[in-house]
């Protein structure tokens, strides 16, 4: 299954509510994750520009957007976002799509 980094960002409000009643919320979104088919590897709460990071796969990448837009529909995020994640060896083999391919591309400043 396909890896994938979800990144979250939490409202004001829901810091305020998880500090008024603390909670491990991994089993929560280990639940909804494999709700739509997903597995959870890790999840962390983070600082910096992000409050939390989950490594997870999903069978597909519409699993993944549904996972999202459950999160995202509770309004407790000020941002939500799923990147999906390549191994060393996918991103190589792209690298070799490129070397043997003849596609041309004209950069949009030319």
């Amino acid at each position: 299954m396909p890896f994938y980094a979800i990144r979250w960002g939490l409202k004001d409000s829901t810091s305020r509510a998880l500090t008024q009643n603390p909670h491990d919320r991994e089993p929560l979104a280990r639940q909804l994750i494999e709700g739509f088919g997903g597995k959870l590897h890790n999840y962390f709460f983070m600082l910096g520009e992000y409050d939390g990071l989950a490594i997870v796969e999903f069978p597909d990448n519409v699993s993944a957007v549904a996972t999202s837009m459950r999160a995202s529909a509770t309004g407790a995020f000020t941002r939500f976002e799923t990147h999906v994640l390549m191994t060393a060896q996918e991103a190589k083999s792209a690298m070799e799509k490129v070397k043997t391919s003849n596609v041309a591309y004209r950069p949009p400043n030319e």
